[in-house]
Order: structure tokens, then C-alpha cells, then sequence
């Protein structure tokens, strides 16, 4: 039988891996979420080109910015100067599960 002392160790571990699979994100979700909100405009995928000439491929974006410091841009809220671009501010585990997406992108 597993005593509460000797179960909160345990109980710490599986937290930990819990957050850090979270904080990793779920890179389908954030392929989900491009599609829904960013492939009116991006090419989303590894191939293909962006229906907006001026929007830039997502499989580009690591070449343009560290792709781990967006989440701070998508926390806040990405905001371009042009008007087609909406703004998002995304909440913690759509950015994980974004970035997760993006980072599977990066040839």
C-alpha cells in the first residue's frame, strides 16, 4: 500500500511531466489553430505558397525570428501594420501548442 509520504514524491513527478508536456504543446492543436485562424492569408504547411503575397510561410518564420521568442508577441498580442492581419492574443497553451507546430516546420 502506497502511504501519503511515500506517495507525494510520485505525486510531484507526475505534476512535472504533466506541466512539461503542456509547455511543450501539442503540435496537431497548433496545426489546427493555424488552419482555423491563419491559413486564410499564410501557407500554414511545408510546402506551398501564401495566398497573401506579403504574408510569410509558416516553415519561413524560423528564419525570421527565434521561433521559442513568438510566445511573448502571441501572449501579448501580434499586431502587423497592415489591416488584413487580425490581432490575437492567444492563451498559454495555444501558444504551446503553436510553437509546438512551427517547430516542426523548421527544415
Amino acid at each position: 500500500m502506497l502511504t501519503l509520504p511515500r506517495a507525494l514524491p510520485l505525486l510531484a513527478v507526475l505534476i512535472g511531466a504533466a506541466g512539461a508536456s503542456a509547455q511543450e504543446g501539442r503540435p496537431q492543436a497548433g496545426r489546427t489553430f493555424a488552419e482555423a485562424n491563419c491559413a486564410r492569408c499564410h501557407a500554414i504547411g511545408a510546402t506551398g505558397t501564401s495566398a497573401l503575397p506579403a504574408a510569410p510561410a509558416f516553415r519561413d518564420l524560423h528564419r525570421r525570428y527565434p521561433v521559442d521568442q513568438l510566445a511573448e508577441a502571441l501572449a501579448e498580442g501580434i499586431g502587423t501594420g497592415h489591416a488584413a492581419m487580425p490581432e490575437f492574443q492567444l492563451e498559454p497553451a495555444q501558444i504551446a501548442d503553436l510553437l509546438a507546430y512551427l517547430r516542426t516546420l523548421r527544415r
